[in-house]
């Protein structure tokens, strides 16, 4: 069987929307210069959000089979606990295909994004990461409904 996409022609377009989070662990003293701005690259939060909503628009140029879908928002924010920043990605759009990729595709790019901003401080000795880790990047919530929900 050969790679193909699926064919959602047929498909009537609906309002999709998908909720996505993950969270990346990282050192106190790391989370201590995410909290006080006093990161040589700049706010990693900010760049974390921007990032994240660029990985949601990019998702069918990383991911190939899925389909270039007109995003009508993508809303990307954070938690930061203790040890680690958690990304939440909502992702929403009238279309004949959900919006969960891009709401992964959003909290993963926000992730990484944050990893390249405070990987100087994170290595060991070595230079590797001994306990800087990306996880439980998962979707949290998927709603498909015929009609849009009164504005608040």
């Amino acid at each position: 069987m050969s790679i193909r996409q699926v064919d959602v022609s047929w498909k009537p377009v609906v309002r999709r929307e998908a909720e996505a989070v993950g969270r990346i662990r990282l050192r106190p003293e790391t989370i201590s210069r995410i909290r006080e701005a006093s990161l040589e690259k700049g706010d990693a939060l900010q760049l974390a959000r921007v990032g994240g909503i660029i990985g949601a628009k990019s998702t069918p140029l990383l991911l190939p089979l899925c389909h270039p879908l007109k995003l009508e928002n993508v809303e990307v924010s954070e938690t930061v606990g203790e040890d680690f920043v958690e990304i939440s990605a909502k992702v929403v759009a009238s279309e004949k295909t959900g919006v969960e990729m891009e709401a992964l595709t959003a909290v993963s790019t926000a992730l990484l994004n944050i990893w390249d901003v405070v990987k100087q401080y994170e290595k060991d000795e070595n230079g590797q990461y001994p306990t800087t880790e990306i996880y439980g990047v998962r979707v949290v919530s998927k709603v498909k409904a015929a009609e849009a929900p009164s504005t608040p």
